[in-house]
């Protein structure tokens, strides 16, 4: 089948490249590197902190949370999300966590969210919070490692 020439009137809405021989390729889509989907530094929002309930923040001694907690929050201010999220702080979907912990999530109005994120400040403690773009809304103080237990090996 030849193809036709376009009249003069319809010309005009034709394609430039119309009539030539064009390499039409497809380029996949890339996804972003690690870097790229986090380059920015943490930001802190308190709104969500849950001050009571088995992750609370209401029994936590002020000491503890100025000398110990405080200046490691500090600290991955000063890091990427790109550089802080690892082997160590990383997203846990809700559906892994403890069912004490997914309880309290519903308890709190909170139980629609797919993920949180674990923050390691020392040994088991963790900080567990909300994480959209590049805020944490910070949410439980979980010192034992509860929230999400480690499955040890060879145990």
């Amino acid at each position: 089948m030849t193809r036709q020439k376009p009249s003069k009137q319809n010309k005009k809405k034709l394609p430039k490249n119309y009539g030539k021989n064009t390499k039409i390729s497809k380029v996949p889509k890339v996804s972003k590197s690690f870097e790229e989907r986090y380059p920015k530094n943490p930001v802190w929002q308190l709104g969500d902190i849950d001050l009571d309930g088995p992750f609370g923040w209401r029994g936590l001694e002020i000491d503890f949370l100025l000398s110990e907690i405080l200046p490691k929050i500090q600290n991955f201010e000063s890091m990427k999300w790109s550089e802080i999220l690892g082997p160590n702080n990383h997203e846990v979907r809700i559906s892994g966590i403890c069912s004490e912990a997914q309880k309290r999530l519903a308890k709190l109005g909170l139980d629609d969210l797919e993920r949180l994120v674990s923050l390691r400040l020392t040994g088991p403690k963790r900080l567990w919070g909300i994480k959209n773009h590049n805020t944490m809304r910070i949410l439980w103080w979980d010192p034992d490692h509860k929230v999400f237990p480690s499955k040890l090996k060879h145990t």
